[in-house]
């Protein structure tokens, strides 16, 4: 991203909303939903920091998109069992999510080469199949529930995926040439650029 600050504000946005979204599941103003609330603030925290410790590890530097997007892995991963779980438990779900999630933008960006914006697959993708793995794992839940569940949604999603990417590459195409790859799609379709860079 070419604004980490940006990138800040927009998760901070993302973390104070998602308070909403968790909280506001239990569709009601109670100790569930304070509940909710809370283990949403400490698996997000949580992933933020062992996003980061795992990334100076590795590379001896943490970055604060890293961290963010740390973050970002904690909610998702809390998503799936905020209503079950306590404090410590969303601690152990945060920990994990962090460096799971890191990892996994390593292996689906560095070693599958797939271009997965915002590391969108790696952070929500895994940290919630993640997180609804845990539910079983923590005795919340069953394991042919939660894993059955997650292969159920992982096919269904797959499929409609694709016949939705088969229409759209019908239809509009999926590419553009190369030189609007490089000039970007501002210019293209807008006839304008939000920055102008000139080396």
């Amino acid at each position: 991203p070419h604004n980490p600050g940006y990138v800040m504000a927009g998760a901070a946005l993302l973390w104070v909303g998602w308070y909403g979204f968790n909280g506001g599941s239990q569709l009601a103003a109670d100790g569930g939903a304070a509940m909710a609330i809370t283990v949403t603030h400490i698996s997000a925290a949580t992933a933020s920091l062992t996003w980061a410790l795992w990334e100076r590890i590795k590379h001896g530097t943490a970055s604060l998109v890293g961290m963010v997007t740390g973050t970002i892995a904690g909610l998702a991963s809390i998503t799936p069992a905020s209503g079950f779980v306590g404090p410590l438990e969303a601690l152990i779900i945060g920990a994990v999510a962090g460096i799971l999630c890191l990892e996994a933008v390593h292996v689906i960006r560095d070693r599958l080469k797939i271009d997965d914006t915002l590391d969108v697959f790696a952070v929500h993708g895994v940290g919630g199949i993640f997180g609804t793995v845990m539910l079983a794992i923590l005795g919340h839940a069953s394991w042919v529930g939660q894993v059955g569940g997650v292969v159920i949604v992982g096919l269904y999603a797959t499929v409609i995926s694709i016949v939705i990417a088969i229409v759209l590459k019908a239809l509009l195409g999926m590419r553009v040439d190369e030189e609007t790859e490089v000039t970007g799609l501002d210019l293209a379709q807008s006839g304008e650029r939000a920055y102008d860079m000139t080396s």
